[in-house]
């Protein structure tokens, strides 16, 4: 192995391993998740509960429905035959196993441990003698068994048959991410070791120039540079980078390769098309590419890229994918509120916006990173830890929209294991001498610089009060910086661009607040950022306030089914009106633009909630918490007058 270096990665999705000191990488590195230890009342009990209780679901799941049996049929161990009707029920497995790595971080667990030994036994009997692993096709040969064409490859045709539906390099994306996750877990190469023959298997196989196959559903990418940054093995990321560059070199338009973002090379894509999973998984890998190789017309392209969603294809709680058919981002200002909104779109949102930070250090995108991570990531996962939705609708009928246990097709919630146990590592950042605090949430963190290690705590009531208190605590005095996010809704910034926009007449006024041990600080601005640069010794502690009031949004008028409508926002979250609050018809209820919005606390409400009173019209609650109560409309997008009024109300006035 080579030697690797710095802090685990874990920071769901950017990297699991360390990053290299001499090669060209990111310029802005984050702050290990465990690193940093949430002591909140919003986000500790939510990792606690994917420890001790979504972990656990989903492995039972995977077992009852067959998916973890899968291998031990593939590896001979079983007479059973396979079960399922997807062939990327293995990538299931894998990212449960990725999310318990991350657990087994926070807290060592040894029958959790030896659990995974037996689960990576079973990826060990299912592999084939040259590194080959598909649980499908592997059964398949050995038992004749089948399942429906379209998303699996033929048993007569061969191993790589049908690579543009079929999911053979997408599962193995994820067991890279999952084996890399274990051996910084545990030490184990177990797993890794396992990962490493299938790689080597893929590069031996797609590395010619004749073999120009690339994968229908993106991730293989993340998962080689997360194998290159562990091993130091170069030709990892060399593949990575062959998969992106052969993509749409055929210069076809037809919608089936726009699907799967194949129907331009990456580095002529302007504006982002397909399944949205796929897309963001790829941008993804192509922020990877752009830092790693410093390549600049990878830079180019994703800067591009980004633009197109964040201006003109994000919903207002940071889901992307406006499209049930083809789970796929829709046209410019294509924008349905029954539109689509994969918990794992949302989950990929937070991925790619963190890489661009780390690409660019600027705060704007950490702002669509929490937009994404307290509204669509949340909705996504029940407060139970073991009830899920897939799509996520900004808006419901009275027959409501209920949280399901599990999919036939259970990508989200897999997903959601791994990415929960890992929500300190978008705290913080570093580059040379300066700490970037990016998420606000109480908490105790470590944070390495070049030259001394510097203890951040954090105090406050964030997400329902904008009051924070943090006490810097160097293993050494001196000096250096603190970069404080200012949140783009503090300064009365929803988004970068013109997309959503706090209404004229919302009592919103910019009052930021900061001290350093109790006098006014004098701070510079930068990219989004408070600056504090001075002389820091243990026990110094900085005070700023950000206001949190009630604000009427309003979304760009190309938007049409939200003109004449407002949505609701309060700090980082964004609210929806449920039909049970408000005791009216969906078709008749609306929020005239003189209702007077007023914050409270709810403590007996939903664990725990700020809510927005609606003047007479009732109350709005966060849009994470619906569905939690029963049947009944939701709508985040508010009527501001009469249903019958609304194409006439769509100017503020």
């Amino acid at each position: 192995m080579a030697r690797y270096y710095g802090s685990i990665l874990l920071s769901a999705g950017l990297a699991t391993a360390a990053w290299a000191v001499d090669s060209q990488d990111y310029p802005y590195r984050p702050v290990s998740f465990t690193e940093v230890k949430l002591t909140d009342s919003f986000w500790q009990p939510r990792i606690e509960t994917n420890r001790t209780v979504t972990v656990p679901f989903a492995f039972e799941q995977c077992e009852r429905t067959g998916r973890i049996e899968n291998f031990k049929v593939a590896g001979g161990l079983s007479d059973r035959p396979w079960t399922g009707k997807y062939g990327f029920n293995d990538s299931d497995v894998s990212k449960v196993l990725e999310g318990t790595a991350y657990c087994l971080n926070v807290k060592k667990d040894l029958e959790l441990e030896k659990c995974l030994d037996d689960l990576i036994s079973w990826y060990a009997a299912a592999q084939e003698e040259d590194g080959f692993l598909y649980t499908w096709w592997t059964a398949g040969r050995r038992k004749g068994s089948y399942v429906p064409a379209g998303c699996t490859p033929r048993v007569d045709r061969g191993r790589w048959d049908n690579l543009s539906h079929a999911h053979q390099l997408y599962n193995v994306g994820h067991m890279y991410e999952a084996g890399v996750a274990h051996y910084l877990a545990t030490g184990k190469r177990s797993l890794l070791d396992i990962c490493i023959r299938n790689a080597d298997l893929i590069c031996e196989t797609f590395a010619p120039e004749d073999n120009r196959e690339v994968p229908g559903h993106q991730e293989i990418e993340i998962g080689l540079v997360k194998l290159y940054r562990v091993t130091g093995d170069r030709k990892y990321l060399e593949q990575a980078k062959r998969f992106l560059d052969r993509r749409g070199q055929h210069g076809n338009l037809h919608s089936e390769l726009k699907a799967s973002q194949n129907h331009l090379p990456v580095l002529e894509q302007n504006e982002a098309v397909g399944h949205a999973v796929r897309a963001n998984y790829m941008y993804c890998a192509m922020a990877d590419v752009a830092a790693l190789t410093g390549d600049p017309g990878y830079l180019a392209a994703v800067d591009r890229l980004w633009e197109d969603v964040v201006s003109t294809k994000i919903y207002v709680t940071g889901g992307t994918g406006a499209r049930a058919r083809g789970e796929a981002y829709g046209d410019r200002y294509e924008l349905p509120n029954a539109g689509y909104c994969e918990t794992c779109a949302a989950i990929a949102v937070v991925y790619w916006n963190h890489r661009m930070f780390m690409l660019h250090g600027d705060a704007k995108y950490i702002d669509v990173l929490e937009r994404a991570l307290y509204n669509n990531v949340l909705s996504g996962l029940g407060m139970d830890g073991k009830h899920f939705f897939y799509g996520n609708r900004l808006t419901v009928t009275e027959h409501g929209d209920q949280r399901k246990k599990w999919f036939g097709c259970a990508c989200c919630p897999s997903n959601l294991t791994r990415f929960i146990a890992s929500i300190g590592g978008y705290m913080y950042a570093v580059r040379d001498k300066t700490v970037y605090v990016n998420l606000y949430g109480q908490s105790d963190a470590k944070v390495k610089l070049a030259d001394r290690t510097v203890g951040i705590s954090q105090t406050t009531g964030y997400p329902w009060n904008g009051d924070v208190r943090i006490t810097v605590s160097p293993n050494k005095a001196g000096r250096f910086s603190l970069k404080l996010r200012i949140p783009g809704w503090a300064a009365g910034r929803l988004i970068p661009g013109d997309l959503y926009t706090v209404a004229p007449g919302s009592t919103f006024q910019w009052e930021f607040s900061c001290k350093v041990n109790g006098e006014d600080a004098k701070a510079d601005y930068e990219a989004g950022y408070a600056v504090l640069d001075r002389n820091w010794q243990e026990g110094d502690f900085i005070e700023v306030t950000w206001p949190m009031v009630p604000l009427r949004v309003l979304c760009h008028e190309a938007v049409e089914p939200n003109r004449g409508r407002i949505a609701l926002q309060r700090g980082p979250i964004v609210y929806c009106v449920e039909g049970l609050d408000v005791r009216r018809e969906q078709e008749e209820y609306h929020l005239p633009d003189n209702a007077v919005l007023r914050a409270e606390h709810r403590a007996d409400l939903l664990n725990g909630v700020t809510v927005i009173k609606l003047g007479d019209n009732g109350f709005a609650i966060p849009y994470y918490a619906r569905s939690h109560r029963g049947n009944c409309w939701m709508d985040v997008w508010i009527a501001r007058g009469p249903v019958r009024n609304l194409v006439s109300a769509s100017s503020w006035v």
